[in-house]
């Protein structure tokens, strides 16, 4: 049975319609993006940046990983119940379908329920894109026997390791696949999230899931963590260099890893609950030395504007920013870790309070590697110990690979993945 789709009114500016105007003219529609993923310096001095409102949903990468945070997010892990590989790629060629939609407004997916609705409401009768993107990355759990894709697996993707410091509570880690969904309100992406979720209601199940926001910048430059520092300011250094994105982003196919990855990206996500009650108590200074910045600017200690480099020669004994400060540890700017740099793309989390009556709020870390071992897990290695860890706990998370894009109307997320194998 074939959907017909309700009509829409000639005198309404519709989904398709409001898209159609957002990204009429491909070129402008990219040079808006690019403006806001090269140069996230735009917004310093007090520059307000309007987001886009609709991203390109073809592409050989996927979206969500180079813009800008949205102000909205969740973060979504499932278990794959798929009974086999068909059914796998008939769930994938369905997620794709249904995020071209929810991005573009090309094609509303047959969901098998002609008696009601596909849209939930949530975004009245008039929806916009309003920056939504939707990023598909799998988990190691994926490639065990059920699929047939073992060799296919890529080579550094594994469960989340336990560092020294962490405390995971493992029914909020890993997955077989995860669904980052971000957008630039909060409501768009649970409509989103809910017509996703009932597009692949019988493969997908949900394992665990955290939402997350955004700050405003405050009063600019970079948006703020919950413990009021400055949150990604180094990821200037990586998108202002198309060079240093292909380096460090991408992750290419050849050696130890399958064909298939060239143009995805390890995607690393870690809950991080921040003790913000003991770190309030704490001085300005004293939590500075242990960033490494000033919290009012996000200077580095040892500079005059935010997006300065920390200059270490000047200062090796640690007198102005110590040895052991968060951002000296994880990036000591002596030309010997520049291919270990990441891409961060973090959320503030605010879950409530916990059994004790103490807030419960954190980050979701998020940040994208070309290899996670040489990147995400050797800079970790690093911060073990750091004086930080007083204040924060990570619990949650896991490692999981984005796929490379659908490059047009006929490609679907994971295909090179299941195609090439088997």
């Amino acid at each position: 049975m074939t959907r017909r789709p309700t009509p829409e009114p000639s005198d309404r500016v519709t989904r398709r319609g409001f898209i159609g105007a957002a990204v009429a003219g491909s070129a402008g529609a990219v040079a808006a993006v690019t403006v806001l993923t090269t140069n996230p310096a735009a917004a310093d001095g007090g520059v307000p940046v309007t987001p886009p409102a609709a991203y390109p949903f073809e592409g050989k990468h996927q979206s969500g990983i180079l813009e800008l945070a949205q102000r909205a997010s969740a973060f979504v892990a499932f278990t794959v119940t798929s009974p086999d590989r068909a059914r796998l790629q008939q769930m994938l060629k369905t997620l794709t379908s249904t995020i071209r939609y929810l991005m573009t407004g090309r094609g509303v997916p047959y969901d098998g329920m002609v008696s009601t609705s596909y849209e939930n409401g949530v975004l009245g009768p008039d929806i916009a894109p309003d920056g939504l993107t939707v990023t598909v990355s799998v988990g190691s759990s994926l490639f065990d026997e059920r699929f047939g894709l073992k060799s296919a697996k890529p080579a550094r993707l594994r469960p989340m390791d336990e560092f020294p410091n962490d405390v995971l509570d493992r029914s909020f880690c890993d997955g077989d696949l995860i669904l980052q969904i971000c957008a630039n309100n909060h409501d768009t992406v649970l409509h989103a999230l809910r017509i996703l979720m009932r597009a692949t209601r019988a493969d997908l199940q949900v394992r665990w899931r955290k939402e997350g926001f955004t700050s405003p910048p405050r009063p600019a430059g970079t948006p703020r963590n919950l413990l009021g520092f400055k949150d990604g300011t180094a990821n200037k250094e990586v998108l202002d260099s198309p060079e240093v994105i292909d380096q460090i982003v991408w992750t290419k196919g050849g050696g130890d890893e399958p064909a298939w990855v060239e143009g995805g990206s390890y995607h690393v996500v870690r809950l991080i609950r921040m003790f913000v009650e003991f770190w309030d108590r704490v001085s300005v200074l004293e939590q500075q030395r242990m960033i490494g910045r000033d919290r009012d600017s996000g200077t580095p200690l040892t500079g005059s504007k935010e997006f300065d480099l920390p200059d270490y020669r000047h200062d090796p004994y640690g007198d102005v920013v110590p040895v052991t400060a968060h951002i000296r540890l994880a990036n000591p700017h002596d030309g010997t870790v520049d291919d270990q740099r990441l891409l961060r793309r973090s959320f503030n989390y605010s879950a409530g309070t916990d059994p004790n009556g103490q807030l419960d709020m954190g980050l979701i870390f998020a940040c994208f590697n070309q290899d996670l071992d040489r990147q995400f897990v050797t800079v970790q290695k690093r911060l073990i110990d750091e004086p930080l860890v007083d204040y924060i706990s990570p619990f949650g998370g896991g490692y999981f690979f984005a796929l490379p894009g659908a490059r047009d109307d006929n490609d679907w997320l994971g295909r090179g993945m299941l195609s090439s194998y088997g």
